[in-house]
């Protein structure tokens, strides 16, 4: 991850809330042949005698399930839209161009769950994910019994205990305020994860910016 201060979030609300807006995480650890191992997952943030966890479930006995067992340490990465920005947008067009984008990595450790606890991580995560609707057919406890015991048989739930959260958020802050300008109303002009793009730094303008204000 890019280590650079002037493109780091700290607002731990709007980080959570980033969290919550894109959930399909990509875990990555390692095996013990020293081999990285990556999947992608829907997980939830539980806030739970004082502790930040991450919860969610993948399949037993698959390459990560396994190295996770060995190595217990999880990096878990969290993306949103990204956009490419042409130096030609800038107020100095001989400039190399870029990629704006926002990320939160988080490191943790894993602890895997079973039984009564792999029960309750599924009820928490199909409640979630449905907002909450507790007549919906697809929710933990109105699924089939028979169908539940097949699947939980092939899974297995998780809670990461959050270490560390570090975060770039590159909307272009480090340039000089024209430039900045442009770059947004360029980006308006683009597809749709550049706009999205382009609406994040104009929510910013007053913080980068406050003596154009």
């Amino acid at each position: 991850m890019y280590n650079l201060p002037y493109h780091k979030e700290h607002n731990e609300q709007v980080i959570k809330e980033f969290v919550e807006q894109y959930p399909f995480a990509f875990l990555i650890g390692c095996d013990s042949e020293n081999r990285p191992v990556a999947t992608q997952v829907p997980v939830f943030i539980e806030n739970k005698h004082g502790r930040k966890l991450l919860k969610g479930h993948i399949m037993k006995n698959t390459d990560h399930h396994k190295a996770f067992l060995h190595n217990e340490n999880v990096l878990a990465v969290f993306t949103g839209k990204h956009t490419y920005v042409s130096g030609t947008w800038y107020s100095n067009p001989h400039t190399p161009s870029t990629w704006n984008y926002m990320s939160v990595h988080i490191k943790g450790t894993i602890r895997f769950l079973e039984g009564g606890e792999l029960e309750e991580v599924l009820r928490m995560t199909s409640l979630h994910f449905e907002g909450q609707n507790q007549q919906s057919t697809t929710v933990f406890d109105n699924l089939p019994l028979e169908f539940k015991k097949r699947v939980m048989g092939a899974i297995v739930a998780f809670e990461i205990e959050l270490k560390e959260i570090d975060t770039v958020f590159k909307l272009s802050q480090d340039r000089d305020a024209e430039s900045f300008q442009n770059i947004i109303k360029k980006l308006k002009e683009q597809d749709e994860d550049a706009r999205v793009i382009a609406v994040e730094m104009e929510k910013r303008a007053k913080e980068f910016f406050p003596d154009n204000e």
